[in-house]
């Protein structure tokens, strides 16, 4: 089994908050770790340096690679908000349109700042999203 490159790592994940910069950055990045954490009821967990997670889940796809993943979570990135909390194989469109301006990736949003999206919105998108993934591959904490 070869392994993912981004892993659990012991950084605490409010001490890596205190380096994002700029400060709007920062102030974002705290109030998604208190929704993810509160959304998902689990504890965050960095993965790899600029990745914060809540639970984990293991895969194994037909081809035979397998490996364990952050079931959802988050980046403050310099130039915007990743959000990693749909599981690639499903349609969420119908939340999607209510949520704000956003961009889709294959498997992550990107988000400017919280002010330009529905937090309730994003609640039940982060919801859904663990709730799918569990029912493919069962999800628990890191």
């Amino acid at each position: 089994m070869s392994t993912n490159k981004t892993a659990p790592t012991d950084i605490a994940p409010r001490d890596f908050l205190q380096t994002v910069t700029p400060a709007r950055r920062q102030s974002d990045a705290t109030a998604l770790l208190d929704l993810f954490e509160s959304v998902s009821g689990y504890p965050p967990v960095m993965w790899g340096p600029s990745i914060i997670g809540f639970g984990q889940y293991h895969f194994r796809y037909d081809s035979g690679r397998e490996g364990t993943f952050l079931a959802t979570g988050f980046s403050p990135r310099k130039a915007n908000l990743v959000l990693y909390i749909m599981p690639g194989y499903q349609d969420y469109s119908a939340i999607l349109s209510r949520l704000g301006k956003h961009k889709l990736g294959k498997s992550c949003l990107y988000v400017n700042k919280l002010a330009d999206i529905d937090l309730t919105v994003l609640e039940e998108l982060i919801q859904t999203g663990l709730t799918d993934l569990n029912a493919k591959w069962p999800v628990h904490a890191s």
